[in-house]
C-alpha cells in the first residue's frame, strides 16, 4: 500500500508542478463565466432603434402600422426619389417602399432601403403586420368579417409536466433541459477523455523512456498502474472541484450583478400570474403583457429554479469517477502496448469511438430524450457516464442511478484485472510491435 500511495503522490506532484495544469485550473472558470456573461448580455442587449420612413403610393398601411420601443414609423408622400435622399440626409435609418397596386397585383413585394442593416425579427414585424392588414382588407372586401376570422383561431400552449412514481406532476421545460443535459455530457465526455489520455501519455512516455524497467524492480507492475491510475482520478477530481467552486462562485456573482432586474420581474411576473389564476377574470390580464418580451429568459429562469444541481453535480463526480478509472484501466494497459505514436494512435481510436458513441447518443437526446436506446445505454458501462448525465436533468429514479454507478464500478474492477494481466506484459516488451492478438494472448497469462 505504501508503495502505492508514493506512485500516488509522485504523479500528482509531477502534474501540479506543471505551470499549464495551474493556468487552466484556475483559468477555466473564468472563460465559462465569460461564456455566460457573454450570452446573457447577448439576450439582453438593448435593441437598434430604427426611424422608419413610411412611402406608401397605395395610402392604405398609412397610419396603421404600429410602431414599438425601438421602432418608429413616420410617414411621406413624396416620390420615391425624393425619400431617398431624405434617406441620405435626415435621420431616417429605413426606407419601407410600398407600389401603389400592392393590393390588386403587386405580389405583396415592397422593398426595404436602409442605412442601418435591419435584422430578420425587424423584418418579420414589418410582414406580419403588413400580412395582417391585407388579409383583413380581403376579407372585408368579399364581406366576412375580420372579427368572425379571428374568433376562430386559437392559439395552443404546450405545459409539458413530469410524472414520476408516485404520481407527482411537475412542469418542466424540455428544450432547456435538453440543452443542460447536452452540455452537461459534454463535460463529462471531455473529461474522461482528458484525464484518460493524460494517463495513457504518461504510460507510453515511461515505456519509451525505459525509465519504467527502473521502477518494476522495486514496485510490482499491478500497483505501478494502480498509483498511475487513482494519482490521476486524485489530481482530476481536486482540479474538477477547484474550478467547480471557482465557477460558482463567478457566476453567483455576476448572476447577482447582471441578472438583478430580470430576477425583480420575474418576481413580478410570478405574482400577477397567480393572480390571474386566482381571480380570474376579475384580475387585470392585461398585465401579462408587460412581460412578453421577456417571457422566454422568465420560461429559463422557472427551470433553473426546479433543476436540482447539487443531485446533478453530485452525480457528475460519481459517474466521472467510475467512468474515469474504467477507461483509465483500459488506456494504460493499451498505452503500455504502444512502441511509437502510430501504435499509440492505433490502440487509442477503438477507446475514442466508444466515448463518441455515449457522446452522439447524448446529442441525439435533444430532440427525442425517452428512447429505449438511452435507457439502456445509461446502463452500460461504456456509454453509462455520459448518457446518464443527459438523463439526470430530465428526473432518474434513484434505483437506476444506484444499478448504474453499481454495473460501472464492478466493470472497473473486472477491467483492472484484465488491464493488470496486459500492463505488467506490455511494459516491458520492446520491439516487438503489439498487434490485438498479441494483446490478447496477454490477457491468458
Amino acid at each position: 500500500m505504501k508503495k502505492i500511495l508514493l506512485v500516488i503522490t509522485f504523479e500528482i506532484k509531477r502534474k501540479i508542478s506543471n505551470k499549464m495544469f495551474i493556468l487552466m485550473t484556475f483559468l477555466t472558470p473564468f472563460i465559462i463565466a465569460g461564456f455566460v456573461a457573454l450570452m446573457f448580455w447577448l439576450s439582453t442587449e438593448e435593441q437598434t432603434e430604427y426611424n422608419v420612413l413610411v412611402a406608401d403610393e397605395s395610402q392604405f398601411f398609412v397610419g396603421k402600422l404600429q410602431g414599438n420601443h425601438y421602432i418608429t414609423f413616420l410617414y411621406s408622400n413624396n416620390s420615391l426619389n425624393k425619400c431617398l435622399d431624405k434617406l441620405n440626409r435626415d435621420d431616417v435609418d429605413v426606407l419601407l417602399y410600398i407600389p401603389h397596386n400592392i393590393i390588386e397585383g403587386a405580389g405583396g413585394t415592397v422593398k426595404l432601403f436602409y442605412k442601418k442593416t435591419p435584422g430578420l425579427a425587424f423584418q418579420t414585424m414589418i410582414k406580419s403586420q403588413m400580412e395582417k392588414l391585407l388579409f383583413e382588407h380581403k376579407l372585408a372586401a368579399n364581406n366576412i368579417r375580420p372579427e368572425t376570422i379571428h374568433s376562430a383561431r386559437q392559439t395552443v400552449k404546450i405545459i409539458t409536466e413530469k410524472v414520476n412514481e408516485k404520481g407527482e406532476h411537475s412542469e418542466q421545460i424540455t428544450g432547456f433541459i435538453s440543452i443542460f443535459g447536452f452540455l452537461s455530457a459534454f463535460l463529462m465526455f471531455m473529461f474522461i477523455t482528458m484525464y484518460g489520455m493524460m494517463l495513457f501519455k504518461s504510460v507510453v512516455e515511461e515505456k519509451n523512456n525505459r525509465v519504467i524497467e527502473v521502477i518494476v524492480s522495486s514496485i510490482r507492475p499491478f500497483q505501478l498502474l494502480m498509483g498511475k491510475i487513482i494519482g490521476i482520478a486524485v489530481l482530476g477530481i481536486g482540479q474538477f472541484i477547484t474550478m467547480g467552486i471557482i465557477t460558482f462562485i463567478l457566476v453567483t456573482i455576476l448572476s447577482a450583478t447582471m441578472m438583478s432586474g430580470i430576477r425583480e420581474e420575474y418576481q413580478k411576473y410570478l405574482k400577477q400570474q397567480k393572480l390571474v389564476y386566482e381571480k380570474g377574470i376579475e384580475a387585470n390580464i392585461g398585465q401579462l403583457e408587460n412581460f412578453q418580451e421577456n417571457l422566454e429568459v422568465f420560461d429559463m429562469l422557472k427551470q433553473m429554479d426546479k433543476l436540482n444541481f447539487f443531485e446533478i453535480f453530485f452525480c457528475f463526480v460519481l459517474y466521472f469517477i467510475g467512468g474515469y478509472l474504467f477507461y483509465s484501466a483500459m488506456l494504460a494497459a493499451l498505452g503500455s502496448a504502444a512502441d511509437t505514436d502510430a501504435d499509440a494512435q492505433q490502440f487509442t481510436l477503438p477507446v475514442t469511438l466508444l466515448l463518441m458513441v455515449g457522446y452522439f447518443i447524448a446529442a441525439k437526446m435533444i430532440s427525442n430524450p425517452d428512447t429505449a436506446l438511452s435507457y439502456w445505454a445509461s446502463f452500460i458501462p461504456f456509454t453509462s457516464p455520459i448518457v446518464m448525465m443527459a438523463r439526470l436533468p430530465f428526473g432518474v429514479p434513484l434505483w437506476e442511478i444506484l444499478i448504474s454507478l453499481f454495473i460501472l464500478y464492478v466493470s472497473f474492477i473486472l477491467m483492472t484485472k484484465i488491464s493488470a494481466k496486459i500492463y505488467r506484459t506490455g511494459i516491458l516488451m520492446y520491439g516487438k510491435k503489439a498487434g490485438w492478438k498479441e494483446i490478447i494472448k496477454w490477457m491468458k497469462y
